[in-house]
């Protein structure tokens, strides 16, 4: 069997009593969890004034991630489809407002109220048809896009993930830039098996100046440049795209907008996740000039 959970079971099934209070009682565990949250704030780069932001914590648990973020001054809400790991969070008197949600159903929250949201190994599991009603591509256009919505115009998102391979990557990376986000993936250690960690560093808005994906951590802890740290395609360390790439002009004419054409686009809005009517005899059908 494989050792990632989220090939095991539905988050809301792995993650039982029992598995809940296992993960939080686990010193190591919170140890790695600490480690990645103080990094995920730091490529938040909120502003250094000293003022509380509010902040998002998508896939909460037991609220460890959202303790580094007490610490660190600011308040925050936490989203997590365990209501055991949640239940484990309240015992432990967490100071974060906790939601029992499916984030892959949208996050629900008013517009443009967070400040900034963070994400510690969980978005990987929206890449799973746990029930037959999921459909991958569909919950991750649901959860970028109102995650999109609730944050305020040039607040990052910074995702911690395990992508199970580049295609996975891709896929994630792919349904953010179309929610509207620009940024890319920060990969720390790209050449270390044990401590390569995977960041998806986003921010809502165009890119511009202020939006440039931050420099990723090398083997000694430092900084290192886009040059030191490429190899092959499996540990690029920054991969920066955006939705406003420019587009080739296409031809139109008449000739090319028959039946063919028509049904092909709607294959391709189908693979996007668009909800589109189904083909029929009437597709493409021209109608009369009256009826």
């Amino acid at each position: 069997m494989s050792s990632r959970p989220e090939l095991q079971a539905p988050p809301e099934i792995f993650y039982d009593d029992t598995e809940a209070r296992k993960y939080t009682s686990s010193s190591r565990i919170i140890e790695i969890q600490a480690k990645l949250s103080e990094r995920a704030l730091e490529l938040l780069a909120l502003p250094d004034d000293g003022v509380p932001r509010l902040l998002l914590d998508i896939g909460c648990g037991s609220g460890l991630s959202g303790e580094t973020l007490s610490e660190n001054g600011h308040q925050w809400i936490g989203l997590d489809i365990s209501e055991s790991m949640l239940n484990v969070a309240s015992e432990r008197d967490v100071d974060g407002d906790l939601l029992l949600g499916d984030m892959g159903q949208g996050l629900g929250l008013r517009p443009g109220v967070i400040d900034g949201a963070i994400s510690i190994s969980a978005v990987q599991w929206l890449c799973n048809a746990d029930k037959s009603s999921h459909e991958p591509r569909l919950r991750l256009k649901a959860f970028f896009t109102s995650l999109y919505r609730c944050l305020a115009r040039g607040a990052r998102a910074v995702l911690q993930v395990y992508p199970e391979n580049v295609a996975q990557r891709e896929l994630i990376l792919g349904f953010a830039m179309r929610a509207g986000f620009s940024g890319g993936v920060v990969v720390d250690f790209p050449h270390s098996t044990r401590s390569r960690k995977e960041y998806f560093v986003l921010t809502c808005g165009p890119p511009s100046l202020s939006t440039a994906v931050p420099k990723a951590k090398g083997e000694d802890g430092e900084s290192c440049s886009d040059d030191e740290s490429s190899g092959d395609e499996e540990n690029q360390t920054v991969s920066i795209s955006d939705r406003h790439r420019p587009r080739k002009k296409q031809k139109i004419t008449k000739k090319g907008r028959g039946r063919e054409w028509i049904l092909k686009r709607k294959e391709h809005m189908r693979r996007k996740g668009n909800t589109v009517p189904p083909d029929t005899k009437y597709t493409a059908r021209k109608r009369k000039a009256r009826f």
